[in-house]
């Protein structure tokens, strides 16, 4: 079955039909999802989710673009959550993510990086106290995501670099650090020569299925919004690319997630 672990079924864009849509995933051989939280709100919302469909876990954490009014009671928000129900006690949180430095807006309304940086920095020490990996969202700001990581010990925390859009050699670094790579839609884009390396590059077992919904779906439907059910998409590619079966990539990256995770089949 196909791994999502990158998702975000609790946005607006899935508000007229996502309970059909995801009680049709198992059927189109998607067995398990991870809810990824990007701020304050969708903590909330994403943990709402893993507590009402079985199949889906939750990422906890604030994406860069919305750390400008975080508060530390913010912060003791989500460890309370992320402790209590962690998978590791039986529970449906299985990461802190997504968190990072995103300097792609910079100017258009973004935090300034100093604030992202604080943040991004407070969010790896929060899942050191957790005791759960971390999805790292890096946008334009390969160097200090890389550097904050290694000073922050991130190769003891564990996580996957999700979306990754970086040099060969920027993956070398993060690879390093023993993190995964989140791959998705973007692999099947027609200016993707540089992904396409990486993921030639990277081992099978650092690679994980992600699709970001409900953006950045592939092609043929890259424009539009994007499910897990156009995940087949992304597996056909990295088969072509690793000369692999389509089920072997499916296996693999299953069982990369599981083992990053932490949760048993």
């Amino acid at each position: 079955m196909i791994f999502d672990t990158h998702a975000h079924y609790d946005d607006e864009a899935f508000q007229e039909d996502r309970d059909c849509l995801l009680m049709s995933l198992k059927d189109n051989g998607i067995g398990t999802v991870i809810n990824v939280a990007a701020d304050m709100e969708s903590v909330d919302t994403t943990f709402a989710l893993s507590q009402k469909y079985p199949f889906i876990y939750a990422a906890l954490g604030v994406h860069p673009s919305g750390t400008a009014a975080l508060t530390e009671n913010d912060m003791q928000h989500i460890l309370a959550l992320a402790s209590e129900h962690s998978v590791k006690k039986g529970g449906k949180v299985v990461a802190i993510g997504e968190i990072g430095l995103d300097y792609y807006y910079e100017g258009n309304g973004d935090p300034e990086r100093s604030i992202q940086r604080k943040w991004f920095e407070r969010q790896l020490l929060l899942a050191k106290e957790a005791s759960l990996p971390v999805i790292i969202h890096s946008r334009e700001a390969a160097r200090d995501t890389y550097d904050i990581m290694k000073a922050a010990g991130a190769g003891s925390i564990g996580g996957v670099v999700h979306c990754y859009s970086y040099s060969l050699e920027m993956a070398r670094e993060f690879l390093s650090l023993g993190f995964y790579f989140g791959i998705g839609g973007v692999l099947t884009f027609k200016n993707a020569r540089k992904l396409i390396d990486v993921v030639e590059y990277l081992p099978m077992d650092k690679i994980l299925l992600e699709t970001d919904c409900p953006y950045l779906a592939p092609v043929p439907n890259r424009g539009k919004r994007n499910s897990s059910l156009n995940l087949p998409y992304v597996v056909k590619a990295i088969s072509e690319i690793k000369k692999l079966p389509e089920e072997q990539v499916m296996e693999i990256t299953e069982l990369n997630a599981r083992k990053l995770f932490g949760i048993n089949a």
